[in-house]
């Protein structure tokens, strides 16, 4: 069976972020790359205008038949819309993928500020899904989400503390020209720190997806969680200065 890393998430008409996001990451490292589309956006860099959600039949459906042909390595999440899709996810997880790598994205709300989860299922998905992942990557504001209250960089130990799951805090909502990404894992702080790119909009649309993707997909060779995330986010930094 050939290696594979599957992504499952919500569709990105631009490309920029989601699912085509996540897909050119992980064949940019040279892995093949699987998908399963919880829902389907009208969007582009500046805006999400519709959000149609795949039915749970294909969604099943899809998930089934990447896990029946390729050897799924590393699961990714990204957008899963609702309740009733963390439900059905988290139970394939469990009969297909149990105790192999599963990297949540916990996408919440589009960097134009449109919601892309519904607000009742975040306990879903706190309680049903997170116990599952190998590593959780929110950044500031999904953190303040996910704790219920504003919270700074230090706060994403208490989210850490709460989960008992690795947590990579991503810097990128704080300002200035340097920027710390966190990992929270195994009673250890590992920070990353790195320039700021100087990106934009369109440049900047989806840069939570690639990182989580190329996390993902260097985690499907076997690399532990903290080399992975560096080996993530210098593949970011390089790959910025090819654009």
């Amino acid at each position: 069976m050939t290696p594979a890393v599957l992504t499952i998430g919500g569709s990105d008409s631009s490309s920029g972020a989601g699912i085509q996001a996540d897909l050119q990451t992980i064949h940019a490292l040279g892995v093949k790359g699987c998908s399963a589309i919880t829902a389907l956006t009208a969007q582009n860099p500046s805006a999400v205008t519709r959000i149609e959600p795949v039915s749970l039949k294909q969604l099943e459906a899809e998930i089934r038949a990447c896990f029946s042909y390729y050897d799924i390595k590393t699961v990714k999440t990204g957008m899963l819309f609702d309740a009733a899709r963390i439900e059905l996810i988290t139970s394939l997880i469990d009969e297909l993928h149990t105790g192999k790598a599963l990297v949540i994205d916990p996408v919440m709300i589009s960097s134009s500020g449109r919601a892309l989860l519904d607000p009742s299922a975040v306990e879903t998905l706190r309680d049903r899904l997170f116990p599952c992942a190998s590593l959780i990557t929110p950044n500031i504001p999904e953190t303040s989400h996910l704790l219920g209250r504003k919270v700074d960089r230090e706060s994403a130990s208490d989210l850490f503390n709460e989960l008992n799951v690795p947590i990579l805090l991503k810097g990128g909502h704080i300002r200035g020209n340097r920027l710390i990404d966190i990992l929270y894992m195994d009673g250890e702080e590992i920070a990353f720190p790195h320039e700021r790119q100087n990106w934009d909009e369109e440049r900047s649309h989806g840069t939570g997806c690639r990182l989580a993707s190329a996390i993902a997909t260097l985690m499907s060779r076997d690399q532990a969680v903290p080399v992975a995330v560096s080996g993530a986010i210098k593949w970011m930094q390089e790959s910025s200065k090819k654009d």
